[in-house]
């Protein structure tokens, strides 16, 4: 049986591959917003073009009539903006100053669009012939095969994005969260319809992104889902806003980016599910200028580092019976410093941690530290029991440095989540068990899972203790005697050129 991976393959790689002849014509910093605003702009001509057609059979004469498109979700694309005219200018000395001019005139017609597309194609740092070469690239999807697909430029959106944050390091984490990591997350929280999702730091959008994924996948109304969403980073808040549009998702991210600690642009939501991936150990996030806030309830969070500000902003944003899932840097299970620990005890005391699992290292792009899943319920199904789960092995390599989940390991994580939220989860030994507040007090209040799993127990392998020691006491008696004939062979050789040890 094939393997079930989240590695994206095939017609999104072509097309990143393809439009990476623009690597080395154009700043790396500028290089992001070009590819994805090119994805973007030829998706929603896409999109309008089957609708124009669709109302010129019609013969009522509305095909330009802006309405008939935005009422089925479709933005209305101004003539000079429409892809065959990008198209017919792709090798002119214009087709810079054409891109541009088409994304202001979008804005204009679409008023959730006003100040969100790239309009750096004219920029004398961008070769045009190489630009026109990308421009036909896009021009040569052929969209007549997508029936099957309808997500076909979602999914090379979300690949580049990707490949970016690969390619950005560090920087990439910061607008993107790998595809296993947040599958996983919805996949154990499994938002319903007409719940409330949020995302206080929300990057390019993919929390919400897989959250109506789940909707579909469980037969539910892709629409029947309010989202939430802050980011404080400009380029990225235009890329998440891109990213909802190509998806059909309204999405409500305030008319601008704003730090969320700072200028809270929900501050009345109670969500239903919060899902995150905050920055991890940010210093110097403000507290002082916060210190009195109302979301510190279990505590004012240390200036130096503002994982427990996150995990009280949620919190705070809670409804009655809502959840969060996130991600967090590993030093948060345990530490004791600037008050972090009372926090922590305070948090579990008042029995709002579900779950705790830790995640094996290298599935992010931009950092190598250790990871963990927090999920926090404000009405838990098992009262006053926390799931804690070791999930370091699972995985396997995509590539030289990129580790991934397979659905498969997905799958499992989420069956132990409901296995445990129904009260018939045993304990596996290595892998998961189930504590109470008494026996988390007893360790201190340190959250983390080998403490409660244990370490897996290794397969009797049949062999006769005695036998066991004496094959390994000789193996490793010769071992030695191979030392020590390397060691006189250096010191001979060494002695043979003049030099004594």
């Amino acid at each position: 049986m094939a393997k079930s991976n989240n590695t994206n393959i095939g017609f999104e790689e072509q097309i990143w591959n393809a439009a990476c002849v623009l690597w080395g014509h154009i700043p790396a910093a500028e290089y992001r917003k070009v590819i994805v605003g090119l994805i973007f702009l030829r998706y929603i001509s896409n999109s309008f073009n089957k609708r124009h057609k669709e109302l010129i059979a019609a013969g009522d004469g509305f095909e330009d009539d802006r309405d008939a498109y935005t009422m089925e979700n479709i933005f209305f694309v101004p003539k000079n903006a429409r892809w065959d005219v990008i198209s017919a200018s792709a090798h002119t000395a214009e087709i810079g100053t054409v891109l541009d001019n088409a994304m202001r005139e979008i804005e204009a017609e679409n008023k959730s669009l006003k100040n969100v597309l790239p309009k750096n194609y004219a920029s004398p740092d961008l070769e045009k012939r190489v630009l026109g070469d990308v421009v036909d690239v896009f021009s040569n999807i052929d969209m007549n095969d997508t029936s099957e697909n309808k997500d076909l430029l979602g999914r090379t959106y979300e690949y580049c994005i990707a490949k970016f944050a690969a390619k950005e390091g560090a920087k990439g984490g910061e607008f993107y969260t790998p595809t296993s990591i947040v599958k996983t997350i919805v996949e154990i929280l499994k938002p319903y319809e007409n719940c409330r999702v949020y995302d206080p730091c929300c990057g390019s959008g993919g929390m919400f992104v897989q959250s109506v994924k789940f909707l579909q996948a469980h037969s539910c109304n892709r629409g029947n889902i309010s989202v939430f969403g802050q980011e404080s980073n400009s380029d990225t808040w235009k890329m998440a806003k891109m990213n909802m549009a190509i998806r059909g998702i309204e999405a409500n991210f305030g008319k601008h980016h704003a730090d969320t600690f700072f200028n809270d642009l929900h501050p009345t939501l109670k969500a239903d599910f919060i899902m995150a991936n905050p920055p991890f150990n940010l210093k110097n996030w403000g507290q002082d200028k916060l210190t009195d806030d109302v979301r510190w309830k279990y505590g004012v969070p240390p200036a130096g580092n503002a994982n427990y500000a996150w995990i009280q902003h949620m919190i705070h944003h809670l409804s009655p019976n809502g959840k969060i899932g996130l991600v967090l840097a590993n030093g948060a299970l345990a530490t004791q410093t600037s008050g972090e620990g009372e926090i922590r005890k305070k948090i579990i005391e008042n029995d709002l941690i579900e779950g705790i699992v830790a995640l094996p290292t290298q599935l992010f792009y931009s950092v190598q530290i250790p990871v963990t899943l927090w999920f926090i319920s404000k009405n838990k199904n098992q009262k006053g029991k926390t799931l804690f789960i070791d999930a370091r092995n699972m995985g396997y390599m995509a590539d030289r440095t990129h580790k991934d989940f397979t659905d498969e390991d997905i799958s499992k994580l989420a069956d132990t989540f409901t296995a445990f939220q129904d009260g018939i989860l045993e304990d596996v030994k290595g892998f998961c068990s189930v504590a109470d507040i008494e026996l988390i007090k007893k360790q201190d209040y340190i959250l983390t899972p080998g403490r409660y799993v244990g370490i897996e127990d290794e397969e009797e392998d049949g062999e006769p203790f005695e036998e066991k020691m004496a094959r390994l006491t000789y193996e490793l008696s010769e071992m030695f005697k191979q030392s020590h004939d390397l060691e006189e062979d250096i010191k001979n050789k060494l002695g043979a050129i003049g030099y004594e040890i």
